[in-house]
């Protein structure tokens, strides 16, 4: 789970950065890797970002309950 964890927020890193390209250059690096947007390649990526946004909304939500941000973790 912890492996999991770790590769959606690579993922979700990885989507923050090209939206910030985006948005600041125009420059979609994930279209330009893998063939443009409407390539197969491209879009798996972009499905895999969403995929990991949603999964990491899981441990943010049980961090709320919890009383404790995802950053602190917890030590015991």
């Amino acid at each position: 789970m912890r492996a999991l964890n770790i590769i959606t927020l690579i993922l979700i890193i990885v989507g923050g950065l090209n939206w910030g390209l985006v948005g600041l250059f125009q420059f979609d690096l994930v279209a330009a890797l893998f063939g443009g947007q409407d390539a197969a390649l491209a879009r798996i990526v972009y499905v895999l970002v969403g995929a990991s946004a949603v999964w990491q909304l899981v441990p943010l939500m049980r961090s709320f309950s919890d009383g404790e941000t995802a950053a602190q973790g917890r030590r015991h």
